[in-house]
């Protein structure tokens, strides 16, 4: 299976082991569950790494959704350069002149006031929400009515850099049920599995990040938290 990983999900892997991005050990996520791996995105920290990381959203979007979307949206705060990153990787690709806009934690009270910065969505505008990771697709339930409340927006879909495969509020995995409740395409560059099986016993920088113990460890996480293993 590693072997067919389209060349965006090595690349994205790799690039996570680099940035030190993507850790094991012990781990209290949102949810309240302990997990021996944690992706933080945060700590993407310079130039040319969000360069590359927004490269890969753009070719997955493409690879996924083609041309059918007009604006990006990235949820405060780690979305905000996602969407402009690849708003700009999706000018560099495919010479589209692509709108994004975020929010705002608190509506601004003063000036033009609102909640969005950047393009506002407008009746008939297809919109593709870009997060970092997904567990139990918390944000994207607080996200959707903040759009919708600007006009009769289209949901073009999600786009997330990793699905860690979880369930959502019941027994679906966490994008199916979003894609279900929200009737919108959702997808990620990676699942957790596909790193799985890129990174055991693989050498990156040197060393083999994923041995027989994590691997066994994330295994039975997986056991326990994923739908339909």
């Amino acid at each position: 299976m590693a072997a067919e990983l389209a060349a965006y999900k090595r690349e994205l892997i790799e690039l996570m082991v680099e940035a030190s991005v993507l850790r094991f050990g012990d781990f209290v996520l949102k949810s309240g569950r302990k997990s021996p791996y944690f992706v933080n995105t945060g700590l993407y920290r310079t130039g040319g790494q969000l360069r590359r990381l927004t490269a890969l959203y753009a070719r997955c979007i493409l690879a996924n959704l083609g041309d059918r979307f007009d604006v990006l949206f990235g949820p405060a705060y780690k979305g905000i350069p996602l969407a402009v990153g690849t708003a700009m990787a999706l000018a560099e690709q495919t010479g589209r002149d692509i709108a994004f806009c975020f929010d705002r934690k608190q509506a601004k009270e003063h000036g033009e006031g609102g909640l969005l910065v950047g393009h506002t969505p407008t009746d008939g505008d297809r919109v593709l929400i870009i997060e970092d990771v997904t567990t139990a697709g918390t944000s994207i339930r607080e996200t959707v009515p903040l759009l919708r409340a600007g006009g009769a927006i289209k949901l073009a879909g999600l786009v997330v850099s990793v699905d860690r495969m979880e369930r959502g509020t019941g027994d679906e995995p966490a994008l199916v049920e979003i894609a279900r409740v929200f009737d919108m395409p959702t997808f990620a560059i990676v699942t957790v599995r596909e790193i799985m099986e890129w990174l055991h016993g693989r050498e990156i920088g040197g060393r083999v990040v994923l041995g027989d113990v994590e691997r066994e460890r994330m295994e039975g996480y997986l056991r326990e938290h994923a739908a339909g293993y």
